[in-house]
């Protein structure tokens, strides 16, 4: 067992009986909303995954561990501390050695939930290959992460803040299979479609239950995407909020926002920009994706 990861009883027992466990980010809790809003949402996601049969795994990075499955009071403090910081892979050692607390981003949640050995992981929405990204090389870590770390992760597409063609090109050269749940149109986060199509248009949780244990069993290492587009009635127009986001990638440039500040810079500016609207889709599209994680976890679990 590796001696930084610290699972929380309930989780590791399941694991173990092989009952189906969701992993969860950490970076929405403490950087993605406000509290003690970012407390509520926490609270009902685990109980989504609850109801649906599976056991809820929110993973962070706590007092020089790597937590899998956090206490009321941990995730009270990943919501209310300011002193949090973002931990992708590159960071987990400095986090590790200081102690200091961190968040978990996509990258970092899906490589502590493979060392525990949880096999699928819900989010809103992956990272990827950000606009302009032919020159500044801004592209997230999320992506080598998928090509490398043997974990599903069910999102409503990419942050429609990328730039969407250039990811999923990214992805097909590292070999990872973007799958939709019952749709052929890859979504892009607050809009269903992005004018873009996935690599297969799945049926059922059984099937991509199954495409999961074909992948591992043949020796197939690295991520698989499962495409769940946002519910109709929760939606944005995409030409609306094209508009938004081009304004506030302008602003991000204008201001010299870069790196690690650059997609909170964007989210936060969407939301003021939307009047909140974008925070309630994004809501609603994460706790949809748990669901979805959920009932693949069970049907996995079966195989």
């Amino acid at each position: 067992m590796n001696k930084y990861l610290s699972v929380l009883p309930e989780v590791q027992a399941a694991i173990d009986a092989g009952k189906p466990v969701v992993a969860l980010e950490s970076t929405i809790l403490s950087h993605g909303m406000p509290y003690p809003q970012n407390l509520e949402f926490g609270k009902k996601v685990e109980q989504i995954i609850r109801e649906e049969g599976a056991v809820p795994a929110t993973i962070a990075v706590l007092d020089g561990k790597l937590k899998v499955g956090l206490s009321e009071s941990e995730l009270e403090r990943m919501c209310q501390d300011h002193s949090i910081g973002k931990v992708s892979r590159r960071d987990v050692p400095v986090y590790l050695a200081t102690g200091k607390p961190g968040a978990t981003t996509v990258a970092t949640t899906m490589l502590i939930a493979e060392m525990a050995g949880i096999p699928i992981f819900a989010t809103g929405g992956i990272g990827g290959v950000h606009r302009g990204a032919e020159t500044t090389m801004d592209i997230s870590a999320d992506l080598q992460e998928l090509a490398h770390t043997s974990v599903a992760v069910v999102s409503a597409g990419v942050k429609s803040i990328l730039d969407i063609g250039l990811t999923l090109e990214y992805l097909e050269t590292m070999g990872v299979p973007v799958l939709g749940m019952q749709t052929k149109d890859f979504p892009a986060f607050y809009c269903r479609k992005s004018g873009f199509q996935v690599d297969c248009d799945l049926k059922s949780y059984e099937e991509a239950a199954r495409v999961m244990k074909a992948k591992w069993d043949a020796g197939l290492k690295g991520g698989i995407i499962i495409a769940n587009p946002i519910p109709e009635e929760y939606a944005m127009d995409s030409d609306y909020m094209n508009g938004i986001i081009e304004q506030a990638v302008r602003e991000a440039k204008e201001q010299g926002v870069k790196g690690k500040a650059i997609t909170p810079f964007l989210l936060a500016r969407i939301v003021e920009l939307t009047g909140g609207d974008s925070l309630a889709s994004n809501i609603q599209l994460a706790y949809h994706n748990a669901r979805c994680a959920s009932r693949i976890a069970v049907e996995y679990s079966r195989l």
